[in-house]
């Protein structure tokens, strides 16, 4: 004789689960009830909160790449946040290869997604600035040390002319010719903050 079948809630307490994950299991086919409506003791600790997704995931690329290509191309690892793991693992697998099996496609989206959020995070704190910022930065700095240059012959060639004595518009003329022989030397600022892939 069988031993006798359990409820929903018995059988989450001895799965040590949630009431709602075993109707789910119960509803996609994992769990079967018996004629009774319970679930049968056996099936406590027997795996089925494993997931089983690699075959309906192996079937959805299979189904996205023969029926969307313009969604998935090869080399097109763009994987949005709104991806499932199926459509991310789809996009994975063409743009690394069909070398890599689906574990490992899934495995890179993960590792994809946490460096993803890393970034949020740093940029958040104030740690990580965004490229275009930077060198809008760097360019407002550059140009206000070159304005600084431009005038400075300008403030000092008076006051130079006034210590030796000679004409105050003479010396603020070889000065200025000396400042934009400096600026020329010095060039563009040229950022370089690493490898910029574009």
């Amino acid at each position: 004789m069988s031993a006798p079948g359990l409820t929903n809630r018995k059988f989450a307490e001895l799965e040590d689960c949630d009431e709602k994950q075993v109707r789910r299991g119960i509803e996609s086919g994992k769990l079967k009830l018996g004629t009774d409506g319970l679930l049968d003791p056996a099936l406590v600790k027997s795996g089925w909160r494993r997931p089983i997704r690699s075959s309906k995931i192996v079937a959805d690329v299979a189904d996205k790449v023969e029926k969307s290509p313009k969604t998935v191309r090869s080399g097109d690892a763009t994987v949005r946040d709104d991806d499932t793991p199926a459509q991310a693992a789809a996009k994975l697998i063409v743009a690394f290869g069909a070398s890599h099996d689906l574990t490992e496609a899934i495995r890179i989206k993960e590792n994809f997604n946490a460096l993803l959020k890393k970034l949020e995070y740093e940029q958040k704190a104030g740690a990580l600035v965004d490229f275009a910022t930077a060198e809008a930065v760097l360019f407002e700095e550059f140009r206000a040390q070159r304005d600084s240059w431009l005038n400075w012959p300008a403030r000092i060639g008076p006051i130079v002319a006034a210590d030796l004595g000679l004409e105050a518009d003479k010396v603020t003329e070889v000065l200025t010719a000396h400042v934009h022989q400096h600026i020329a030397q010095l060039g563009e600022p040229e950022p370089e903050f690493g490898e910029r892939k574009g």
